[in-house]
């Protein structure tokens, strides 16, 4: 692992710089393909170099996406030539820094701009984490089955955490939870095993209860048995989000196809709402249904960010006939693919396996717009090219 990674699919032009990038520590990596899927274990990179045969709509497209998600990384982007129209989509995107294909002494003169620009924004999120220490709730909901709800916030949870923070997925489906079967988790440990703690839940008690997946993402499971899901209160749900909160960036809670008192205080603690609807008449009347129960409630309109799942499935309704139905405009398109009940049978998120999947790219476009707290790069050494060499203990 590096905090610089350089991507160049031609053989040639990488090898070129690969004796001097990786002297650096740097990683050389083929494709925007491996980039993706190296981010997403490894997001203390603060540079990323893109080399001249990189497509530009692609690495425009990553660097957009990045500037959000993971503000610390800049991105150097190389063409053969520097055009203006070129230029001015590079700055549009967030792109820090465009550099000739032969012009080396600019683009080690780049990259040390760009990190030390890096390491100053690192200095100003820092402060910022510490003045926001509790955790954002975000609470996906259906009111009916089938509607992918599941494979959202498991979706969802896994694009929070691949851009570094601290994520906890709580399944408050206590009857037919499924989390654990789609993240490949075994059920020993479940909300159930904190009810002997009720009333007196502290950091400890609830650690012994989550299960840790990967990347910064722990679980909250459900009960294996439906029996012990009906034992799970109201209050005790509020007292485990009370206690998640000052330990996590975010907490994603999935929720069943039901109002229950369990989701209602999920609900009413939630920064972020997160309705789902597909295109068939029974869903859009159900999501009709939820759009009015949330204003009932008072939960803020602006937080609200409509799901439309399943969005390029053609069954004779608009985008905008769907919009105008529920009286709630989208936030995110996520497509129908086969791709994505294989990775739920699988036991991988796709957002994880396929980061460029066109849901996967959905699931990331709805963490953009949950985003806040980003990670805080340690400070490394200073090593040849004008970068830094990162700290190895």
């Amino acid at each position: 692992m590096s905090l610089y990674v350089y991507v160049e699919p031609d053989d040639e032009r990488r090898h070129r710089w690969t004796a001097e990038f990786q002297s650096i520590g740097g990683t050389m990596l083929k494709d925007m393909t491996e980039l993706e899927a190296y981010l997403s274990r490894y997001p203390e990179n603060m540079l990323v170099v893109i080399g001249a045969q990189v497509d530009l709509d692609e690495a425009l497209m990553f660097t957009a996406y990045q500037r959000l998600q993971r503000p610390l990384i800049g991105v150097v982007l190389i063409r053969p030539t520097v055009e203006p129209d070129v230029v001015l989509r590079c700055l549009q995107s967030g792109i820090r820094e465009i550099v000739a294909e032969d012009d080396e002494e600019e683009l080690r003169a780049a990259t040390v701009r760009s990190v030390d620009l890096s390491k100053a924004l690192s200095t100003t999120l820092r402060g910022s984490a510490e003045q926001a220490p509790y955790a954002r709730v975000v609470t996906v909901f259906a009111g009916k089955g089938g509607c992918g709800r599941s494979v959202v916030a498991v979706n969802l949870a896994v694009a929070l955490a691949g851009g570094g923070r601290r994520v906890l997925l709580v399944d408050l489906d206590l009857q037919f939870g499924d989390v654990a079967m789609m993240m490949k988790l075994s059920p020993e440990r479940s909300i159930a095993g904190g009810l002997a703690m009720a009333g007196r839940l502290d950091e400890a008690g609830l650690r012994s209860i989550v299960t840790a997946w990967r990347n910064g993402l722990d679980t909250l499971l459900a009960p294996a048995s439906p029996a012990e899901g009906e034992q799970v209160r109201r209050e005790f749900v509020v007292e485990l989000l009370d206690v998640a909160r000052p330990l996590y960036d975010f907490i994603v809670v999935d929720t069943p196809a039901v109002v229950t008192d369990q989701v209602l205080a999920a609900l009413d603690m939630s920064d972020w709402y997160v309705p789902i609807v597909t295109p068939d008449l029974p869903t859009l009347k159900t999501v009709r249904l939820t759009s009015e129960m949330f204003d009932l409630l008072d939960y803020p309109r602006d937080k609200r960010l409509l799901v439309f799942n399943r969005s390029n499935t053609l069954v004779g309704l608009s985008h905008a006939e769907v919009e105008l139905a529920v009286g709630m405009p989208f936030a995110v398109l996520a497509p129908s693919s086969r791709d994505v009940p294989v990775s739920v049978n699988q036991g991988e998120p796709i957002v994880m396996t396929d980061p460029l999947h066109p849901f996967s790219r959905a699931m990331r476009q709805l963490a953009d717009r949950c985003t806040g707290v980003q990670t805080v790069i340690e400070e490394p050494r200073r090593g040849m090219f004008g970068l830094r060499k990162k700290k190895v203990s």
